[in-house]
C-alpha cells in the first residue's frame, strides 16, 4: 500500500468535491465526507486528516488495523487530528475483536448476529444498517422490506443505530436514484438521521435523494493502486 499523494493535489480534489456537494445537496452543512483510503497507505490518512477530514473509511480489516498501528500516537497529538474509522466492509464476526477498539462507525451491519458480536466487544457502538438496493448476488445488505425488523432487533442490543447505508447498482448513476430514494424514505420512517449513500460516480444522485454522508475514494485520491498479488 503506497501512495504518492501531494497535499496540494488532494486539496484541489477536495475543493471540487465540496463544490459538487454545494451545487446539489439541499443542506450541504449536514453532509459528512468519508475519505475512503482502501488500497492506499497511511500517508493517505495523514493527508485527509490534515485537510480536515476526520471520517476515514476502510473496507478491509487488515488494512484498517495496520494503518491505525502505523499512524500510532501521531494522530493523537496536538499537531494532527485523530481519525474516526468507518468500517465499510462486511462484518465478519471473527474480525470484530481486532476492529472493535478502533472503529467509530460500522457501516455495513446486515444481520442481528453481527450486531451482537459488535455489542459484545464495544457496547454502545455506532452502526449503520446496510440496505440492499441492487438485488444482485454477492452484494451485502438486507432487503428493504426487512430493514425495519433488523433495526428493531439491533436497537434491542446495546448499540447506537444511527442510520442506513446503501451502495448503488453498477451502471449509470441515474440507475441508483430509485434505491436511494427508498433508503431515505425508510430512514425517515425509522427516525434515523444518517443516510450513507453515494460514491464518486453517483454522488449527485445520492445527495439529491437525501444522502447525509458520502464515501469517496477516487474523487479524493485518484485511481487506487492495484492490490499486491499473492505469491
Amino acid at each position: 500500500m503506497t501512495t504518492d499523494l501531494v497535499p496540494g493535489d488532494f486539496a484541489g480534489r477536495l475543493a471540487e468535491v465540496w463544490d459538487r456537494i454545494q451545487r446539489v445537496a439541499p443542506d450541504p452543512a449536514r453532509v459528512t465526507v468519508v475519505a475512503v483510503t482502501k488500497g492506499f497507505g497511511p500517508d493517505a490518512v495523514r493527508v485527509a486528516l490534515d485537510a480536515g477530514l476526520d471520517a476515514i473509511g476502510e473496507n478491509y480489516a487488515d488494512e484498517l488495523v495496520a494503518k491505525a498501528a502505523a499512524l500510532g500516537d501521531q494522530t493523537g497529538s496536538s499537531e494532527r487530528r485523530a481519525p474516526a474509522w468507518h468500517y465499510l466492509g462486511a462484518v465478519q464476526r471473527n474480525k470484530v475483536p481486532r476492529l472493535a477498539p478502533l472503529v467509530a462507525c460500522w457501516q455495513a451491519v446486515a444481520r442481528p448476529e453481527e450486531g451482537r458480536a459488535i455489542a459484545a466487544r464495544r457496547p454502545g457502538a455506532t452502526i449503520l444498517v446496510q440496505v440492499d438496493v441492487a438485488g444482485l448476488p454477492g452484494r451485502g445488505g438486507v432487503p428493504p422490506n426487512r430493514v425495519a425488523g433488523l433495526v428493531a432487533a439491533l436497537r434491542d442490543e446495546d448499540l447506537e443505530v444511527a442510520g442506513l447505508m446503501a451502495v448503488g447498482p453498477p451502471g449509470p448513476p441515474e440507475d441508483a436514484r430509485r434505491g436511494f430514494r427508498e433508503v431515505s424514505g425508510l430512514a425517515d420512517a425509522l427516525d434515523l438521521p444518517i443516510r450513507s449513500m453515494g460514491m464518486t460516480d453517483d454522488l449527485e444522485v445520492a445527495l439529491a435523494e437525501g444522502s447525509t454522508m458520502v464515501r469517496l475514494g477516487r474523487a479524493l485520491f485518484g485511481d487506487r493502486p492495484p492490490r499486491p498479488s499473492a505469491t
